[in-house]
């Protein structure tokens, strides 16, 4: 089942053409890995997805619902992190349960004890959301998307800030919602991370998809190379896959 659909979607900003007709499909079970250079336009790909852009062309099935039904198919964390108001975690979760009605029901109170629990958040539930440290934070907003329970959560960076452990369990967090059956559209800069828990990788380099495929099939060498400039060691082990930029390549 597809819960993503783009078409030949191009973005300009400022003038400036940055991804050209680019088509790709996020299906449920899903977890996809957006990687590629900085300023290659993996948020933009996000944004102009979700119809935040307004210099977009082609087709995109999530641009193309009302903003009701959209928040209801898709959650979206951006890579901005700030939280403007002073409220508890758990107030702060509990506005990912806007999309269903405003008033709170057993479903609701459900949800954001599911998505506080899952990030790990129960010690931090009753405190001030803005005097939390930026990692514990981070954890906040991804549990606020989580809540919104949609078939498709996409993600910038979310793991940027956070420490190795609380990278991890992001990571398995989101690979858990994929064989739940969610779909997850994620960008981040740790080929590692995508290597070990995305199901698939997507490369977005020189305005469009480079590469669209299974991690080992897509981070070769000649790839690396190609789009970011760097050597890598990879190997299969019994502890999954282990993928570590060595060298930049000049």
């Amino acid at each position: 089942m597809s819960l993503l659909e783009l078409r030949h979607l191009s973005v300009t900003l400022r003038g400036r053409p940055v991804l050209q007709a680019v088509s790709l499909d996020v299906g449920a079970g899903e977890f996809v890995g957006l990687i590629g250079p900085n300023g290659a336009g993996k948020t933009t790909l996000m944004r102009g997805a979700l119809g935040l852009i307004e210099e977009v062309d082609g087709h995109s099935s999530l641009a193309a619902l009302s903003p009701d039904a959209r928040a209801r198919a898709a959650a979206w964390m951006p890579q901005a992190r700030e939280i403007a108001w002073p409220v508890t975690v758990e107030t702060l979760v509990s506005l990912g349960r806007l999309p269903h009605g405003r008033k709170a029901g057993p479903a609701d109170r459900a949800a954001v004890d599911a998505a506080i629990a899952r990030m790990g958040l129960e010690p931090l539930r009753h405190r001030t959301a803005t005097r939390l440290s930026g990692g514990e934070q981070a954890r906040t907003l991804i549990a606020r998307a989580l809540a919104q329970e949609t078939p498709l959560l996409m993600a910038d960076e979310p793991t940027a800030g956070l420490d190795p452990s609380h990278q991890i369990a992001t990571m398995e967090v989101f690979a858990g919602l994929a064989r739940d059956g969610h779909g997850v559209l994620m960008s981040l800069h740790d080929l590692g991370l995508a290597a070990r828990h995305c199901t698939r990788v997507v490369v977005v380099a020189g305005g469009g998809v480079m590469a669209d495929g299974p991690p080992a099939a897509v981070l070769t060498d000649d790839l690396l190379a190609q789009a970011f400039h760097i050597s890598a060691f990879h190997a299969e082990t019994p502890d999954g896959s282990v993928f570590q930029p060595l060298r930049v390549i000049r």
